[in-house]
């Protein structure tokens, strides 16, 4: 990794911790509650982190800024917990911060949120859905495989690169977030998604009237359908439910031809 002109190089005493760290990320969520949500679940992130920092003895002053409330979307939250880490490494070496750990978290936590699930729940999910339909179509076992790895790939790569960028760059890191135009990307996903959402109808239909041996064009009968979710999709109705109706459709059609 490069940071300017320099080559940049993960400490060898932290290469250990941050992996433990992303590993725990996947539990951010196992203890929740209503109070503060899910700051249990950071702090148990955090540890590892932390006690390369003070040691295994960790103070009560430390556990108690990291027990106050946090709530983000959890592909994000290693992003802030690197972030984090680098501050509390120039607090223990006695360096002034340009902001507060708990003001951070609350500057960071809900627009992080809003990316994410806008991001990962409104634009890649769908969109890996409607490719896995398109392949079940037609008649690919490989359409579950396609939906685990178009999902989860992104998101992996966005816990472990966020974890290691935001312990490198600090409170750079949330800067660099927002060049991504991220909220772009994900408007970006939905209008793919729609699309082809219409490609399956099309295809679809072909499929049908050659297997009725009716000419192709009675196909044209689903255009109100392809415009009716196109207007749908404008309205704000979710790609997801979209999608819902359309698996509805196809095991309907199936059990009827």
């Amino acid at each position: 990794m490069r940071s300017g002109n320099a080559e940049v190089k993960l400490p060898r005493p932290m290469r250990r911790p941050l992996v433990k760290m992303f590993l725990r990320s996947f539990l951010l969520q196992a203890s929740w509650n209503f109070e503060r949500l899910q700051n249990l679940g950071f702090l148990f992130l955090l540890l590892p982190g932390l006690r390369s920092i003070y040691g295994e003895d960790l103070s009560e002053e430390i556990l108690e800024r990291h027990r106050e409330y946090f709530n983000t979307h959890p592909y994000f939250a290693p992003l802030v917990a690197g972030a984090i880490l680098r501050l509390e490494t120039s607090l223990a070496a006695g360096q002034e911060t340009q902001v507060d750990v708990g003001e951070f978290k609350k500057m960071v936590m809900a627009p992080l949120a809003a990316i994410g699930d806008s991001l990962f729940w409104g634009g890649i999910r769908p969109l890996a859905a409607i490719i896995a339909l398109f392949l079940a179509s037609r008649g690919s076992l490989w359409a579950p495989v396609a939906f685990l790895l178009l999902f989860n790939l992104p998101h992996l790569v966005c816990r472990g690169a966020g974890l290691v960028f935001g312990y490198f760059w600090g409170l750079r890191a949330i800067e660099t977030i927002q060049r991504f135009r991220l909220p772009d990307v994900s408007v970006r996903c939905k209008e793919i998604s729609i699309i082809l959402l219409g490609v399956i109808c099309a295809y679809l239909a072909h499929k049908g009237c050659i297997h009725q041996e009716l000419s192709p064009l009675w196909g044209l009968a689903l255009l109100p359908v392809v415009l009716l979710f196109a207007h749908s999709a404008r309205k704000g109705i979710s790609s997801l439910f979209l999608i819902l109706v359309t698996s509805a459709s196809l095991l309907g059609l199936a059990l009827l031809f």
